[in-house]
């Protein structure tokens, strides 16, 4: 008996191809969460499957021993992003976390004792461990399970006088998503995050990036941040990384990337080398032809949807294939479900958000099907 966590619908699937996935019944569905922003080259990838089927001959080994498949995956993932070295944890939860640990031993080496605090946003979502749901600005997830870890403040989000009031000589780092997913899909305003950039660095305050969900190919781009043209201290990944294997990473740039010693801290299932295998088929899939095509498509998404003649959507925003719908008047887990009823699976986020998440692979068929869906549900 699983624990009564998710509340799931009547339905059971059993395979998927593409952005299609099928129940036990052969009913088909086209998916636009894609496992919640995890499976970006969709379904039955045959060359993920071919990553897996070679790579069961060494599924796992210590990382006291060399598979050479994380290396291969930490080259790719500082070549496309411009840091400097790779830590390989199991999820977005685990890499978010490993960044709060790097940032604060980066200034505890540095500074001594006292300087710990971390500033996040409000509505802003870092995770569900102790640690990470401290790390999350929205009082909602901020039950039950208390006492949190401590040494965590919250600001606006684009406002930049609220955040240089919270710094103070114990702020040692600063935490941010470039687009607030699970908070609505709410994009940064590029001002705010540049001139915060800018701030970190002239006061020796590590900038991290979750890019857990924006990362990888998401926005148009391999991480969002390199559309915001800063370069961020630390950056974390997940979801997408793996193509629906899981997988993490914390990446960092030049200030601490020698800030980790041996066992400072490890992860018995991260970097395994089937995790890894695939990880590299999805990374070096992500070419500029690849990422155009992924803004083109998302951008004819974000058209489609704004043409949408309703007086129940508020607004509709996003970047890249991570797209917002905010409503007005309905609720948003009614519309998804209306869009399961017309097999259309949806997301939901924020307080009135429908959020999609398509494959990356998506083609704008497939988008015009999903717009007629919504369109029909509203």
């Amino acid at each position: 008996m699983l624990m009564n966590t998710y509340q799931k619908p009547d339905i059971t699937f059993v395979k998927g191809e593409g952005c299609y996935v099928y129940t036990d019944n052969n009913e088909k569905y086209l998916d636009f969460t894609s496992g919640i922003g995890v499976n970006s080259l969709g379904y039955n990838n045959p060359q993920i499957a071919q990553a897996l089927l070679s790579g069961a001959n060494l599924m796992h080994l210590s990382n006291l021993y060399d598979t050479q498949k994380d290396r291969i995956l930490a080259d790719a993932l500082v070549d496309k992003t411009g840091l400097k070295s790779v830590f390989f944890a199991n999820s977005g939860a685990e890499a978010n976390e490993g960044a709060i640990k790097l940032a604060r031993k980066y200034s505890f080496d540095k500074y001594g004792e006292g300087r710990f605090e971390i500033i996040t946003l409000k509505n802003s979502f870092h995770g569900r461990t102790i640690t990470t749901l401290r790390a999350t600005g929205q009082d909602r997830f901020h039950k039950y399970f208390m006492p949190f870890t401590d040494g965590f403040i919250y600001a606006e989000a684009n406002n930049i006088n609220d955040v240089k009031e919270k710094i103070s000589s114990q702020t040692c780092a600063i935490m941010i998503e470039l687009v607030q997913g699970e908070g609505g899909v709410l994009p940064l305003e590029l001002e705010f995050v540049q001139e915060l950039a800018k701030i970190c660095t002239e006061q020796d305050i590590l900038l991290i990036a979750d890019e857990v969900q924006t990362g990888v190919g998401r926005c148009g781009a391999f991480c969002a941040f390199l559309k915001y043209d800063i370069a961020p201290d630390i950056v974390t990944l997940a979801k997408g990384l793996g193509g629906g294997i899981p997988i993490g990473a914390i990446i960092s740039g030049e200030k601490c990337k020698l800030t980790f010693g041996p066992s400072d801290h490890a992860s018995t299932f991260g970097g395994n080398p089937l995790s890894c295998s695939v990880a590299n088929v999805v990374v070096s899939s992500m070419n500029n032809e690849f990422l155009n095509n992924v803004q083109e498509n998302g951008n004819y998404l974000l058209h489609k949807l704004q043409q949408i003649k309703s007086s129940h959507i508020k607004e509709v925003r996003g970047v890249g294939l991570m797209i917002g719908i905010e409503l007005d008047g309905l609720i948003n887990i009614d519309i998804k479900n209306k869009c399961m009823e017309q097999n259309l699976l949806v997301l939901t986020a924020g307080n009135n958000t429908i959020r999609l998440l398509p494959p990356l692979i998506v083609s704008k068929t497939e988008i015009d099907i999903c717009v007629k869906i919504l369109e029909g549900a509203l």
